[in-house]
């Protein structure tokens, strides 16, 4: 199948929190200087939606509060693939595994054939969406990202263990929060580190959510769950 890489795809992105109430720190990797989209910079664990997420066996559903969210503005049918595909970057790109033990049924699909080794279905209970952004017009790959939250105490593997992991991200490691601004960060990573340090000491999923919403026309900065644009501005 060939990809439109102009179109907006849809992607999740998994910021994990280690220690959150004594010590914070998040897991990020540098992504490769031959990269297309955002190269050496660190990042979050993520990537594209695949066809193939729609229909993988999830053990557990996300917070009812997280699925209405991912609903407003957008496909409530897309919440099932959003879940697997963030599960399925974090195992590609860290190889942590968030699931529960267990048996899949039927075929494995080959993007989950190491997953489903470990002996695990994802799960997605410990998912919290937490912010969601489209990239800007202009850019050589254009995502429309939700960034999701996890403790790293619903981590079912070795959080210090990154051997299954891909080539993606080089120099996987565990950030102290404080410090994770003196890296080679993107604009909209900076930005969701400040969602996340306001969220450190509270473990309930949001009830609203920021929205980066970028279109050829205009640049807005909504909440969903909220009233309306915290802030806004017109392109030209």
């Amino acid at each position: 199948m060939t990809i439109d890489k102009t179109a907006i795809r849809n992607a999740a992105t998994v910021i994990v929190l280690r220690n959150r109430f004594d010590d914070p720190h998040v897991l990020m990797g540098q992504r490769g200087s031959a990269a297309a989209f955002m190269p050496n910079k660190f990042v979050f664990p993520g990537g594209a939606v695949d066809p193939e997420d729609a229909a993988v066996p999830l053990a557990s559903a996300m917070p009812d509060v997280c699925r209405m969210r991912l609903a407003e503005d957008a496909d409530p049918g897309l919440i099932h693939a959003l879940s697997a595909a963030a599960i399925r970057e974090l195992w590609e790109e860290t190889g942590l595994v968030l699931g529960q033990a267990g048996n899949w049924p039927g075929d494995v699909p080959p993007d989950w054939t190491g997953f489903a080794e470990t002996g695990h279905l994802p799960a997605a209970h410990p998912l919290q969406f937490v912010f969601r952004a489209i990239t800007p017009p202009g850019r050589p790959r254009r995502f429309d990202a939700r960034f999701f939250l996890i403790d790293a105490d619903e981590v079912a593997s070795d959080l210090d263990d990154f051997s299954a992991a891909c080539d993606e991200l080089s120099h996987l490691q565990w950030i102290p929060l404080p410090e994770v601004r003196r890296f080679d960060l993107p604009f909209i990573t900076e930005v969701v580190l400040a969602e996340v340090a306001a969220r450190a000491h509270d473990p309930e999923p949001p009830q609203s959510v920021p929205f980066f919403r970028n279109t050829e026309e205009e640049s807005l900065f909504l909440r969903l769950g909220g009233i309306g644009p915290m802030s806004g501005r017109k392109h030209g």
